[in-house]
Order: C-alpha cells, then sequence, then structure tokens
C-alpha cells in the first residue's frame, strides 16, 4: 500500500522539482534534471493510484466531474509547508500524476541569474514584458521573483491570472490580488481575467501563460490602455516568441497586429536550464529589448530570425544579452562545459561561440590584471 505523506516528505528531503506516480514503477523524482527512483518505495499498482486519485481530489465533486469529463485536472496541494501543483491524467485508462513542488520561500530575484535589465523593465507605466521558455525552464520562478521584487520596491496594484496558483504573494509595498484560472475557479479562462482586469483598477496584469489568440488580444488590448502586462509563453527564442505572437492571427490581420507589438512589447527574456558541471541547475537567458532596431523588423512582411539575433547582438549596451554570450560566459565562468555550450546552439554558430568565448577570456585576463 502506497503512502504518498511518506514520497512528499522524501521528495522535499531531497530537494526533488517533481515527483512522478505511474503505473508499475516506483515513484520517480527529478532531481537536477535527473529522474531517480525511490528505491524504499514499492511499485504503483492501479489500487495505489485510484489511492492517489482519492488523496488528491479529497471527495471535491467539481474535480471529480472534470477530470471524468476532459480526462485531466490541474490542481494545487498543499502539505507540510510545500505547495504542489498536481497534473493528473490518464495512461491506459489508469491515473498517472505529475507533481511539482513549489517552495515557499522565493529565492531572490538576484540569485536566479536573470540579468538586471529584465526587473528594471518592471517600472515601465505601460507595454508588454514576456518570460519565455520551454516547460521547466524555470518561467514561473521569474515570473514569482519580478512579482515579488515589484511587491517590495513599487507601490502599485498587481493582479496575478494562474492555473494553478502557485507561490502565494502577501502585500506588502504593492497590493496583489491573485486569482486561480479554470472551471469552477476565480475566472474561467485567461483571457476573461485579463479583459476584467481592465475594470479592477489594475496597475499590472500577470498572465500566467499565453497560449491562443483571445489571451492574446486581450493582453494587447491591457497594454494599449495604459497597463503594464508581464505574461509567459513557451517559446525556446526571442526570435521564434514574436513569429509565435504573430502566428495567432489570421494573415489577413497580421500586418495590423505587427505594428502593434512593435509598439507595445517592452522586452523579452528567453531562458533555458542546464546543469552545470557543480550538478546544480543554471540559468541560460536570452534578452531582447524591443528598441526601434527590433521594433522595425517586427513591423516588416516577413520576420527574420537572423536579423533579430543580430539585432540583439548589436544592441547588448542597452541591455540586451545574445544567446551566444550567455552560453560563453558560462563556459568562462566553469559553470558549464563546451558540450554543453555546443549543443545549445546550431552548427553555423559554432565558429562565432568560439570567437566569443576567446574575446571573454581575453577580457577576464586583462580584468585579473589589473586587479
Amino acid at each position: 500500500m502506497i503512502n504518498i505523506d511518506k514520497v512528499l516528505k522524501i521528495a522535499k528531503e531531497k530537494d526533488a522539482s517533481d515527483v512522478h506516480l505511474i503505473y508499475s514503477l516506483k515513484p520517480m523524482l527529478r532531481i537536477a534534471r535527473d529522474l531517480v527512483p525511490i528505491e524504499e518505495c514499492e511499485e504503483l499498482t492501479e489500487e495505489d493510484l485510484n489511492e492517489i486519485y482519492d488523496y488528491f481530489v479529497r471527495g471535491n465533486l467539481e474535480k471529480d466531474e472534470t477530470f471524468k469529463k476532459t480526462k485531466k485536472l490541474d490542481t494545487s496541494f498543499e502539505f507540510d509547508d510545500i505547495r504542489l501543483r498536481v497534473n493528473v491524467s490518464y495512461s491506459d485508462e489508469i491515473p498517472t500524476f505529475t507533481l511539482r513542488l513549489i517552495k515557499n520561500e522565493l529565492p531572490k530575484y538576484e540569485d536566479l541569474g536573470v540579468p538586471d535589465i529584465v526587473r528594471r523593465m518592471t517600472y515601465q507605466p505601460q507595454g508588454l514584458i514576456l518570460v519565455t521558455g520551454k516547460t521547466n525552464s524555470g518561467k514561473t520562478t521569474t515570473l514569482n521573483a519580478l512579482i515579488n521584487d515589484i511587491n517590495e520596491n513599487q507601490n502599485k496594484k498587481i493582479l496575478t491570472l494562474e492555473s494553478p496558483v502557485e507561490y502565494k504573494h502577501t502585500s506588502k509595498k504593492s497590493v496583489i490580488i491573485q486569482k486561480e484560472v479554470g472551471a469552477g475557479r476565480d475566472c474561467l479562462c485567461y483571457s476573461d481575467g485579463v479583459k476584467n482586469s481592465l475594470r479592477e483598477d489594475c496597475d499590472i496584469v500577470v498572465v500566467g501563460e499565453i497560449r491562443d489568440r483571445e489571451t492574446m488580444d486581450a493582453a494587447i488590448e491591457t497594454a494599449e490602455s495604459g497597463h503594464l502586462v508581464i505574461g509567459t509563453l513557451h517559446t525556446k527564442s526571442c526570435a521564434e516568441t514574436i513569429d509565435r505572437m504573430i502566428n495567432f492571427y489570421d494573415i489577413s490581420d497580421q500586418a495590423s497586429v505587427k505594428y502593434l507589438i512593435a509598439s507595445l512589447l517592452k522586452l523579452v527574456v528567453s531562458q533555458r536550464l542546464l546543469k552545470g558541471k557543480s550538478g546544480k541547475l543554471v540559468l541560460v537567458p536570452e534578452v531582447m529589448v524591443v528598441d526601434n532596431i527590433v521594433a522595425g523588423i517586427i513591423r516588416k512582411d516577413k520576420i527574420s530570425v537572423s536579423e533579430i539575433e543580430d539585432a540583439i547582438q548589436s544592441n547588448l549596451e542597452k541591455g540586451s544579452i545574445g544567446l551566444i554570450n550567455s552560453i560563453a560566459e558560462l563556459f568562462v565562468d566553469d559553470r558549464i562545459t563546451l558540450d554543453q555550450a555546443k549543443a545549445q546552439i546550431e552548427e553555423k554558430n559554432i565558429e562565432t561561440l568560439n570567437r566569443t568565448i576567446m574575446q571573454l577570456k581575453i577580457k577576464k585576463q586583462a580584468y585579473q590584471g589589473n586587479q
């Protein structure tokens, strides 16, 4: 018989980011990107997984109905002093679970490795800031660290829309309202929540995920009406983010939306997490500050990825950071291997990476020589 409390305690002690509960396997922990079984546990049976379902749903008829109707459920759960983001789905008609452990204490913004320009950009009175990256790239942590920094240093009303709410914020210098998105929760969908924010006298609206045209429309309208909108997208680079935003729209609408994006978008940060040489995860950020050059590229008939990458590279003095620069810096600082560095970029950019590494090494040696 599975003791889920024991599994969660072990996950917490081992500083796991996720727990996977899958039929016929021992409970699996994700620790610094590696999947590790809990050896002292038995392999999970169908009966175990049905018990785990009852443990998390706790007789909530609405959640039970949602799962049976849609065959998936996203919810939050509290255990001891930690919060869990719980995803339930089916595999061969047996429930399978992915649990994300959310630490109550947010890491300090400066400890994340996110460039300071991202934090400074939150002082903009209006516009659109996007935090992007693939799943498990630390977007939620960065987003909440930004919220916490605003809360401690600015006097704003912040509305967050999340599915589910992960970190619980307490109002400090700012006023924070957190809303959970989904059926039977605080608002039905992201687009509804963003639209209603226009009636709520907010300064900053945080959108947990922009996943469709309706939410993108609402975010643009809110930014256009004088608010700062901070959102996330599942894209792997700054250039891909622009492409995704435009492709939410029909071709006939793309020309007009490009002008809106070019005028409202202030910054995109695209992040990746790599397992460093120390065994800990390290952040690889790419930052695009939208200046007149980038805005001009966005407005063009055809978006050029290479043009955007070149614009980022030539805009370093304004705070932009190219992916190659970030990777090269991590290698020069001995935090990742050369193979890891090369694996993050296309073959055609290897020579540029080698050149950037050489330049950084020379600069570092000159700096150390002056000390």
